[in-house]
C-alpha cells in the first residue's frame, strides 16, 4: 500500500489513543481519587467532538493517568489521561444510512448519530418533488412510490464536510445507485 493510501486511513480510525487532562478541585483527593479522575474524564470526553478526531462516542479503556501537576496559586490539581476511545469521523465519498429529522422545499436534513447532513433537492433524484401540502411534508416520486419523509430511514453519500472546533457538518446526495429510501 502506498503511503498516500495507508495515511489517509489513519485518519478514519474507529479506534484510537487519546489524551485529555482533568482539572481536579482539593476536596476529591482521598481514596477515590482515581475512580474521580475516571468518572471526570468520560463526563468531559464522550459525546464531544473534535475537528481532528471526530466524535467520540465512548471511551474504552483508561491507559494512564499521569501524576498530578499542582496549578500554583490554585490548589487545583491537572491530571494528564491517556486513553483508548471509539470515534465518528466521516469522509467524503462514505455511504451512511440516516434519520430524515426536517424536510423543506431547499432540501432536507438528516442525523446519521451525531452528525447532522444537508441533503439539497438538487442532490435528490429529479423524478422526486416535493410536496408541501401533505402532512407531514415530504419528497414523492412521481409514480408515487417512494415517499420520503421525516423519521424515515435513508442511505445517503457524503459528497462534502465542513469541520470546525467544535463541530462537523456534512452535505449528502441520493444522486446515485441504491441511494434513498431504505425499504425494512
Amino acid at each position: 500500500m502506498c503511503n498516500t493510501c495507508s495515511e489517509g486511513l489513519k485518519d478514519h480510525n474507529l479506534y484510537i489513543s487519546l489524551e485529555h487532562e482533568i482539572l481536579l478541585h482539593p476536596r476529591y483527593f482521598g481514596p477515590q481519587l482515581l475512580d474521580t479522575v475516571k468518572q471526570k474524564l468520560y463526563t468531559e470526553v464522550e459525546g464531544t467532538c473534535t475537528g481532528k478526531y471526530g466524535f467520540v462516542i465512548a471511551v474504552t479503556t483508561i491507559d494512564n493517568i499521569g501524576a498530578g501537576i499542582i496549578q500554583p496559586g490554585q490548589g487545583f490539581v491537572v491530571y494528564p489521561v491517556k486513553y483508548k476511545a471509539i470515534v465518528f469521523r466521516p469522509f467524503k465519498g462514505e455511504v451512511l444510512d440516516a434519520i430524515v429529522t426536517q424536510v423543506n422545499k431547499v432540501g432536507m436534513f438528516a442525523e446519521i448519530g451525531p452528525l447532522s447532513c444537508f441533503i439539497s433537492h438538487h442532490s435528490i433524484p429529479s423524478d422526486m418533488q416535493f410536496c408541501p401540502n401533505v402532512n407531514p411534508p415530504c419528497y414523492k416520486s412521481k409514480e408515487e412510490d417512494v415517499v420520503i419523509q421525516a423519521d424515515d430511514e435513508i442511505r445517503l453519500k457524503i459528497v462534502g464536510t465542513r469541520v470546525d472546533a467544535t463541530g462537523i457538518f456534512a452535505i449528502g446526495t441520493l444522486m446515485d445507485d441504491y441511494l434513498g429510501l431504505v425499504c425494512n
